[in-house]
């Protein structure tokens, strides 16, 4: 009989508590036998409320007396470069909500630990888990719509957290294009294939914000022609919450939110989308509980890391070069 798969979390914000803890207590042969939060009463509080055995003050205490087998980090991003890096060392897989950390350099040197460790990283990409583009992505890669070329998304809402560290730099290490657009480039360049960068065109806005950040435009040119346009927004006039994504290819089109899939059949654009019956948010609630049941599927050695801090690396180098575009106003070529 196959033993439990015991898990800790450390940081219990608001994605921790909302997603990763109910979601966790969903799922079966898997048991939190551990979470580490530095706001006491909210250890307690929810210690109390997933009825979690062992609380800890600090990871550092976690990471000495837990024996669980792989830790979820929810910190604040300023924090995942140590967090992650002492639970590689301690032995543990890890699971790291996105971004990897606030710099390039931050996350290259969370993958080499987890190479000098051998243990397994998996970044909390959760786009990509959604059934809806799992479908949409097994469609391109099938060619039903021919040739891929471009992608137009974006994503206009409030901000994720309210927590005074997000939209302080040195804490968070952005605003909306950490928070938002760094999913829609990871699930723009999953679906096409992973097509090498080559140059980035960037206009940030601080409409609300200070340090940070709050809406962000992008363009990138891709070494095969294709073309990403991403727009992200905390701060867009607009009269309800937008989540768009569209690729057009050479013999037809597909797109999230709604979910379509259109092919050119003897010059007539065809309908192929499949039945679908889930809307938005629940499509979003089984993004986070498939993104859980990969890493187990992982720790377990039952599947591959999927959205591996690798392929997060390389999302880190082209998101520093939007900052560079923004900052210096012009379009930035991207150095092998």
């Amino acid at each position: 009989m196959t033993e439990n798969t015991k898990i800790a979390v450390i940081g219990l914000g608001g994605i921790a508590q909302l997603v990763h803890l109910p979601n966790l207590a969903k799922l079966e042969k898997v048991t939190v036998t551990a979470v580490a939060e530095i706001n006491k009463n909210r250890l307690n509080t929810i210690g109390d409320k997933f009825n979690i055995p062992e609380r800890y003050k600090d990871h550092t205490e976690l990471l000495a007396k837990s024996d669980a087998e792989a830790v979820i980090v929810a910190t604040p991003t300023s924090l995942h470069k140590d967090v992650s890096i002492a639970c590689l060392k301690a032995g543990k897989h890890v699971l790291v909500e996105k971004p990897l950390a606030r710099t390039f350099q931050e996350a290259k040197l969370i993958t080499e630990a987890a190479k000098k460790y051998n243990r397994k990283i998996m970044v909390g990409m959760n786009l990509r888990y959604r059934p809806d583009a799992m479908i949409l992505k097994s469609i391109l890669s099938a060619g039903e719509i021919g040739q891929p070329f471009y992608v137009k998304c974006g994503w206009i809402r409030r901000r994720s957290s309210d927590e005074k560290w997000f939209t302080r730099k040195i804490d968070s290490g952005g605003g909306v294009i950490i928070d938002l657009t760094i999913l829609l480039l990871d699930l723009a360049l999953w679906a096409l294939g992973f097509p090498q960068v080559d140059t980035v065109s960037t206009q940030s806005f601080y409409q609300n914000t200070k340090e940070v950040e709050d809406t962000s435009i992008s363009l990138l040119r891709c070494k095969n022609s294709s073309v990403i346009s991403i727009e992200s927004s905390w701060s867009l006039s607009v009269e309800k919450d937008q989540f768009y994504f569209e690729v057009f290819g050479t013999n037809g089109s597909s797109s999230l939110n709604p979910f379509r899939i259109y092919k050119k059949i003897d010059e007539q654009m065809i309908d192929l989308t499949p039945s679908q019956s889930d809307n938005a948010i629940i499509l979003l609630r089984k993004s986070y509980m498939n993104e859980l049941k990969s890493f187990i599927g992982a720790v377990k050695g039952l599947n591959p890391v999927f959205s591996s801090a690798d392929e997060s690396l390389s999302r880190m180098k082209i998101i520093e070069a939007m900052y560079k575009s923004s900052s210096l106003k012009k379009e930035i070529k991207l150095s092998l």
